[in-house]
């Protein structure tokens, strides 16, 4: 299907101005600047090469670029621009309203649910998924052979990715008079509010008393474990390998690197960034830039 100026205003919004040669200017597919051709759509980074050395490189005739991008005449006679404060942004949104194939509400026939699990009908069900008592509303997609025990809640528009594991046991013993570990009971549950996105085979554990919870808009990489009685913030970030230690508090937009490892009970404030393979062993206030083993604040340093 063949896409044009107009279509990119009905997603983009009015919040943009149009530059070159939009005369008959098409494209049909979304690709990177170096597998472009005359039918795609790019976009330029900013603050990545030369903005005009990369756009008289591409192939393609229809350009997403920042408003202060310095186009010369000879470029605006032979291509299309749409000029904006966000490229990238603006881009993404394109590739997910036309290229992205919309999932089909239903459920697999090989996924498996409890019956007394409550499901909205507007949901997406994949292959060997298993879900106990638990509640999905609407818009929630769960991928196949993910596996949701009991007393687990999962809000609107969430995304879980295929082999993830929610609501299973936490990591909790006391040793007995011989030594002998015995299991702290878990009758808590895993609370996943709306328009959270967790990646494959991940692991979240449930709360002992209370509930671990994943706050609006967080997103979760794949292979990360999220131990019981997390909190993790609103749009916050935790991505992959990461483990995040039982009872830790992740505050607000923070972003947890990979391969990070913070240490039960932790409270990690709002806006902060916990670096690359960093071992989080004491609190983190807020804006803080924690790297290292043992992880130290970087903010810190920058400010003397």
């Amino acid at each position: 299907m063949k896409y044009n100026i107009e279509d990119l205003q009905k997603i983009i919004g009015t919040d943009f101005k149009v530059a070159g040669n939009a005369n008959q200017k098409t494209f049909t597919t979304a690709k990177s600047l170096e597998d472009a051709d005359e039918n795609s759509l790019v976009w330029i980074h900013p603050g990545k090469g030369n903005p005009i050395e990369n756009i008289e490189r591409t192939k393609a005739e229809i350009i997403i670029c920042h408003l202060d991008t310095a186009l010369t005449d000879k470029l605006k006679q032979n291509k299309c621009f749409v000029l904006v404060a966000q490229p990238r942004l603006a881009f993404l949104r394109i590739i997910q309203q036309l290229f992205v194939p919309k999932v089909a509400y239903g459920k697999h026939q090989t996924a498996s649910v409890h019956p007394e699990a409550e499901i909205h009908p507007n949901t997406f069900i994949g292959a060997f998924t298993y879900i106990g008592k638990c509640k999905i509303e609407a818009g929630t997609i769960i991928y196949g052979h993910c596996y949701l025990y009991d007393n687990v809640s999962v809000g609107k528009n969430v995304i879980i990715n295929s082999g993830t594991v929610i609501g299973a046991d936490g990591f909790g013993y006391s040793k007995n008079e011989n030594g002998e570990a015995e299991k702290f009971p878990h009758i808590g549950g895993v609370v996943i509010e709306e328009d959270v996105e967790i990646g494959a085979n991940t692991c979240i554990d449930k709360g002992t008393l209370g509930n671990t919870l994943i706050k609006r808009g967080a997103k979760i990489d794949n292979l990360v474990h999220i131990a019981h009685n997390v909190v993790v913030g609103e749009n916050a970030f935790v991505i992959a390998l990461s483990m995040i230690g039982g009872s830790t508090i992740i505050g607000d937009n923070s972003w947890i690197a990979p391969s990070a490892a913070v240490m039960n009970g932790i409270t990690i404030g709002e806006n902060a960034v916990v670096g690359l393979g960093a071992v989080v062993l004491k609190n983190v206030p807020a804006n803080a830039k924690m790297v290292g083993n043992p992880a130290v604040n970087k903010s810190k340093e920058e400010q003397k």
